[in-house]
């Protein structure tokens, strides 16, 4: 008796043309954490020779380039997968280095305490500000972010219970217990290993949830969101949760940074700050979630090497921004990643 789908007119096509669409969503879907495994053996490659070396600069700046590259990873959930512009994530990323730094100081040095805090902190406001900017689309979406960050920022900067422009300083050491062994924030080598442990741990779990009902979701919105509420899903309700996951993912990247250099200043809120993760993004390669990461890499390296030679390093990567949006418009990871894809494909077929 023959089957259904060779029954049916075309149907002895059907299951081919899945087979190679399920090739081709599972080749992307591992070139990416091809990706993710080589940032972290060329991370442990760094930090070996950092310890060699006994270098504790270059560990406090590979340790940046994590924390700034996770608040990147938060505005490429947004921008790469429900297809939202935002330019005011600073917002949540120095929200979550104010409510840690204040945590630690103020309360207790628990490493735990400040990031459930912050978790909670950044939740109400993700809402609040998601409930206000989702109600527009494109361009006044942009501008609505970027607005709410403005505001915020300039209270900040004006309150001296936090600090004012000088912001929180003199944050203690943090000791991170975990049970068997602890690290402290004050031990370079160790923290940076924590963060990449923390960044990574965090790329897993987002990549995971998109490959969830959820993740589709916010997919298909970016495609077209028209669309979405005939398959019986509000987009509001939806677009409001990817706001609150990504405000979620920017504030602990930011609760790390006082831990980091033991001080907030208000300037973590600033448009510069939201400016300087949209680039990252756009380097590494938008929609990719693992490309921020080597977007920051890469822009905290350049900024730290232009800057020896010139207080003018701003217009240097800003002209080298530009050359790479003409010559790589996808970003790093962009460029590369299809290449990668018809290699796995080229390895699955010959199996």
């Amino acid at each position: 008796m023959a089957s259904p789908a060779a029954a049916a007119p075309g149907g002895a096509g059907v299951l081919p043309i899945q087979a190679a669409i399920d090739r081709r969503e599972g080749a992307a879907r591992d070139s990416l954490r091809y990706f993710a495994w080589l940032f972290i053996l060329l991370a442990l490659a760094f930090g070996l020779i950092a310890w060699l070396r006994s270098d504790v600069f270059f560990f406090r700046l590979a340790t940046e380039a994590l924390i700034l590259g996770g608040f990147a990873m938060g505005v490429d959930l947004l921008l790469g997968f429900t297809g939202l512009l935002s330019l005011g994530h600073a917002l949540f990323f120095g929200l979550g280095a104010y409510v840690s730094g204040l945590v630690l100081k103020e309360v207790s040095a628990s490493f735990w305490a400040a990031m459930l805090v912050t978790l909670a902190a950044s939740t109400v406001a993700g809402a609040i500000a998601g409930i206000i900017a989702i109600r527009a689309r494109g361009v006044y979406f942009a501008l609505i972010t970027f607005g709410m960050a403005e505001v915020v920022s300039k209270i900040v900067f004006n309150t001296r219970e936090l600090g004012g422009s000088d912001g929180i300083i003199g944050i203690p050491v943090v000791e991170v217990n975990f049970l068997a062994f602890s690290v402290s924030s004050a031990n370079a080598p160790a923290f940076f290993l924590l963060v990449l442990a923390l960044m990574m741990g965090l790329y897993f779990l987002l990549e995971s949830l998109l490959q969830t009902p959820f993740g589709r979701l916010m997919v298909a919105m970016r495609a077209n969101e028209h669309r979405v509420p005939f398959l019986g899903f509000s987009v509001r309700r939806y677009k409001l949760l990817a706001f609150i996951l990504a405000s979620n993912v920017c504030a602990l990247s930011g609760a790390l940074y006082p831990m980091l250099r033991g001080f907030v200043s208000p300037e973590l809120m600033f448009f510069q700050a939201s400016g300087n993760a949209v680039i990252t993004v756009i380097l590494g390669g938008v929609g990719t979630l693992i490309g921020p990461l080597y977007g920051s890499v890469i822009l905290t390296g350049l900024k730290s090497v232009i800057g020896t030679y010139t207080e003018h390093h701003l217009i240097v990567i800003g002209a080298l921004f530009m050359l790479s949006v003409i010559f790589f418009p996808k970003g790093l990871v962009g460029y590369l990643r299809p290449r990668m894809e018809a290699w796995l494909l080229r390895r699955g077929g010959e199996r």
